[in-house]
């Protein structure tokens, strides 16, 4: 019976010593992310406001009848949002985020105009 209880013991040793750190008396470590950093909460806000602009702009597109133009437009709009995935300031994603409503708006004037 003894030995029962000791086989059942090592197993409950064994999954307490593989959870704590290497060093005695501190906490055990978090697992790293595997999607990187976590974003404070205004990142996290600003990036759904840019993809939420994104998704809006791919249904404006829908309304462009000449295919090329169609194509080029989409083109140039993810090159765009490429070219600034990793922008990290606030203020500056802030900057480009009006600016970029602001030439799309003038943009679907002209789409609305075709």
């Amino acid at each position: 019976m003894r030995r029962h209880l000791l086989a059942q013991a090592r197993p409950l040793l064994a999954r307490t010593h593989a959870t704590c750190s290497s060093s005695s008396g501190s906490q055990p470590q978090r697992p790293s992310s595997k999607l990187g950093a976590t974003l404070s909460l205004e990142h996290f806000v600003q990036r759904s406001r840019v993809l939420s602009f994104y998704r809006a702009i791919l249904r404006s597109t829908r309304r462009i009848s000449d295919p090329t133009t169609k194509a080029d437009t989409l083109r140039h709009v993810r090159q765009e949002f490429e070219r600034n995935k990793n922008v990290t300031d606030l203020g500056h994603i802030r900057y480009l985020l009006s600016t970029g409503k602001t030439e799309w708006e003038s943009m679907e004037r002209y789409i609305d105009g075709l």
